[in-house]
């Protein structure tokens, strides 16, 4: 069992993301965790290496592929916010997702995902694990019926996001956990855009969490990083393989998400915030036809999200009435986020999704894998709301006709 969960004791998550995983006392008298940044660690004599590969020594380090202390702070705050047994950090979140993967599956294997996960995890799914014969397929977004009969006697894992990109959407965990369990297959869902704060999909009977750390969790837009929590057990095979690939978390990478992590309460609950009155604004905005906010009674998910999210998140994705130009200026003309294709950061960010991922598709070819020349993906900061909204009305207005 991890430190996180034992420390836990039933505390809310805003005192797990300033306490959760890290002990009373740090070397030193620190009220900081510190930077253990060293690549190797020394034995003191030929006894204590003995002891130490016998399993009979306290010490928990041999070499830095294998563990650092300030890593290991991470994984243990992520398993608190989580509650789940035990977590484990890499050098970035797609490090995570196809550590997972390669872990769980064997040639002769079948995957299963939601065709709107993230186009780099369906990209190694389908294009990498088909060159090791492992199957796959996709399903439509949030669509249980037709995941349960994609089910095969060799289906080892079933993939998917809460919420999605850019279409947030929100499937039932409860029920996916409910039909892949008693079949032996293992759930992974990307919580990225949740966060620990607003969604432990563990809690719910998922296998396996990723975050992308260098989103919400570090929540500064200096740091890579990922992490996976879930089962004792699973946490283990995946961390065996990590340590074979070597996607490890660099100590000064861990130091930066450990300190984000302290304010994500703070800065989530101020995102969620945001980010609703944001996606209610726009929704009753003439230029703008859609809206896709998982807290909107309008979002078709929105009962999943409200059945299992406390909050429902710092980003809004609506469409412009225009072409692809006409979009181009309303972003261009809005002075408060920067164009970027990250989120989860202190500073509010803006991209048109055709241009920032598809950029490479014509109009029709990005049309029919969902992705409309007039959407825009709005990454909500810590900023005043009211001037995040004034902004953008006025880029709305400023771009008329």
């Amino acid at each position: 069992m991890g430190m996180g969960q034992e420390d836990q004791a039933g505390r809310k998550p805003a005192t797990e993301a300033v306490h959760g995983g890290e002990p009373r006392q740090h070397p030193y008298g620190a009220l900081s965790a510190p930077i253990v940044q060293t690549a190797t660690y020394t034995f003191s004599d030929t006894a204590e290496l003995v002891s130490f590969f016998e399993g009979r020594s306290d010490r928990t380090e041999e070499y830095g592929r294998y563990g650092n202390p300030t890593v290991r702070l991470v994984e243990e705050k992520v398993a608190a916010l989580e509650t789940a047994p035990d977590a484990i950090a890499f050098s970035s979140g797609m490090a995570a997702v196809t550590t997972a993967i390669l872990a769980l599956v064997k040639s002769g294997s079948h995957v299963v995902l939601f065709s709107d996960c993230y186009r780099r995890t369906r990209q190694f799914v389908t294009s990498v694990l088909a060159k090791f014969e492992v199957e796959h397929t996709l399903v439509p977004p949030a669509d249980l019926g037709e995941l349960e009969a994609a089910l095969r006697p060799n289906t080892k894992l079933v993939i998917s996001e809460a919420p999605t990109n850019p279409y947030q959407t929100v499937p039932d965990l409860g029920r996916l956990a409910e039909l892949c369990e008693p079949r032996r297959v293992r759930t992974m869902i990307d919580a990225t855009f949740a966060t620990p704060i607003n969604l432990q999909a563990h809690t719910h009977g998922i296998d396996l969490v990723v975050h992308s750390a260098t989103k919400y969790l570090a929540g500064h837009n200096d740091v890579l990083g990922g992490v996976l929590a879930g089962k004792a057990g699973l946490v283990d095979v995946v961390r065996d393989l990590r340590n074979v690939l070597g996607g490890v978390m660099d100590p000064s990478a861990a130091y930066l998400t450990l300190r984000g992590m302290k304010t994500l309460d703070v800065r989530v609950q101020r995102q969620n915030a945001s980010a609703m009155a944001l996606a209610e604004a726009l929704e009753a905005h003439p230029r703008v036809p859609r809206v896709w906010y998982p807290g909107l009674p309008s979002h078709p998910n929105h009962p999943h999200a409200a059945r299992y999210m406390r909050g429902f998140g710092g980003v809004v994705t609506f469409l412009v009435e225009g072409t692809l130009e006409d979009v181009s200026r309303v972003v261009d003309a809005a002075r408060i986020p920067r164009i970027a294709p990250s989120l989860g950061g202190v500073e509010s960010l803006i991209e048109q999704p055709a241009l920032m991922s598809f950029f490479e598709m014509t109009t029709e070819q990005r049309e029919a894998v969902g992705i409309h020349d007039g959407l825009v993906r709005y990454a909500v900061g810590i900023e005043d709301a009211d001037d995040l909204i004034a902004d953008l009305l006025q880029a709305l207005e400023a771009t008329k006709g």
